[in-house]
């Protein structure tokens, strides 16, 4: 079956739960990886690959798909899942990650699996290559978008304020970045290790587009979106305000889940939380 977007919030959020239990699958099995960044995406992800992005799974290549960009290559296990839950490769093989051999590996590489526009490891590269993704098309006068992920610790490097100076300069509007706005990174608190507040401010005044959403509010979610495509002067930064390991109580909010895999009792007790939240979903809750 084709994948089909669709802007149905019901199947958006049930889209998240099944990305959420991918991800906890995958780190399990693996013995390693970031539960927590990846678990507070699951509804970004769901909402640009199921609801916002043009794209083809069935055809990766096609040239008049919107590029996405990971920055945070840590949290790819949300990458991996989105792009397997709408069929860029079988699901089944998402169960090799970090598997010697594995196209699925730690970071994201590019050319290891179709829909992976970008390598990703070291912090702070994604938004420069975004940018000149943006750039290019705004100057050949295509119409693709570049969408970009970012994590609020990235804030923290330099070149990330070197390509928000350039974005502004060229006026790239088809440049809608996401911040994981999730307040930690690994050594900490991002208040503790170098505070970034305001950090909407400080984007205002580079001269973007800036808005501040709930990250688990899928209606709220599609509303920035669609506000930030209608831009017509400024790159977007959405901010979006999350939990890390949204969706497994346990997980919530604690930096030591940031790159720490669950053994398999955890990994039981994630599946009955996020199986609840499910039928929590299916009957309108």
């Amino acid at each position: 079956m084709a994948f089909e977007k669709t802007t149905d919030i019901k199947e958006l959020r049930l889209a998240a739960n099944s990305i959420r239990r991918d991800i906890v699958e995958m780190i399990t099995a693996a013995g390693s990886g970031h539960p927590a960044g990846s678990l507070g995406l699951a509804d970004v992800f769901s909402a640009l690959f199921f609801g916002v992005m043009e794209h083809d799974p069935q055809n990766p290549g096609w040239e008049g798909r919107d590029r996405f960009v990971l920055s945070n290559g840590h949290v790819c296990p949300v990458l991996y899942s989105a792009l397997a839950e709408t069929g860029y490769f079988p699901k089944e093989e998402l169960i090799t990650l970090r598997k010697m051999g594995s196209r699925l590996q730690g970071h994201p590489h590019k050319g290891a699996l179709p829909g992976i526009e970008n390598s990703s490891g070291p912090l702070g590269q994604g938004l420069p290559i975004a940018v000149g993704m943006a750039l290019v098309a705004k100057r050949e006068g295509r119409p693709q978008r570049a969408y970009c992920v970012v994590s609020d610790g990235e804030q923290q490097e330099g070149q990330i304020w070197e390509a928000a100076m350039l974005a502004a300069k060229y006026k790239l509007s088809n440049l809608i970045v996401t911040m994981d706005r999730n307040y930690i990174q690994i050594d900490g608190s991002t208040m503790e290790v170098n505070p970034l507040d305001p950090i909407s401010d400080k984007y205002r005044a580079f001269n973007w587009n800036v808005i501040e959403v709930d990250g688990h509010d899928m209606e709220a979610l599609l509303l920035a979106y669609s506000k930030a495509q209608k831009e017509q002067e400024k790159p977007t930064m959405i901010i979006a305000r999350t939990v890390p390991g949204k969706g497994v109580p346990f997980m919530e909010g604690l930096v030591g889940w940031h790159g720490k895999a669950p053994k398999e009792d955890d990994a039981q007790k994630a599946y009955a939380a996020l199986e609840d939240e499910r039928k929590k979903i299916t009957e309108g809750a």
